[in-house]
């Protein structure tokens, strides 16, 4: 199991979404309790509710996703399913940062682009794993 390289793959996905709780995807500032003074304010996967849901969504996929290995099938799928999860927690980031005047992306805002790479350098893996079984197959 660990030693296909979409396992590899998916765990660098796992570590990714971990380190979007840990870091801001933007630094920016908000207007105060009074209106008018600006308040600091960072945008990480715990933000909102929905960011949380689907960072928690996309990290619990792609834990699942490496303890499929048997079934290639359900894991192509589940890859599937992590990129578009993925890209949906692209959106909920851009729309949290639209909220803030003076936004400025943090250097870890390419934490949700390694996941989406990782979930495709994944899904690229499951089809090379699945060509090769297929041509062992022709061999019998």
């Amino acid at each position: 199991m660990i030693q296909r390289q979409q396992t590899l793959w998916l765990l660098l996905a796992i570590a990714a979404a971990i380190a979007c709780f840990m870091f801001p995807f933007v630094v920016g500032e908000t207007s105060g309790a009074d209106g008018n003074t600006p308040v600091r304010a960072t945008i990480d996967a715990g933000s909102s509710f929905l960011l949380l849901l689907c960072t928690g969504a996309s990290l619990v996929l792609s834990a699942l996703t490496i303890f499929l290995y048997k079934n290639r099938q359900q894991q192509t799928w589940l890859c599937l399913g992590g990129i578009l999860l993925t890209l949906v927690i692209f959106l909920l980031f851009i729309r949290e940062m639209n909220k803030l005047s003076k936004p400025v992306l943090a250097l870890s805002a390419v934490l949700p682009l390694i996941m989406l790479i990782s979930y495709f350098l994944a899904l690229r893996g499951i089809r090379k794993d699945e060509k090769l079984v297929k041509s062992l197959d022709k061999l019998r």
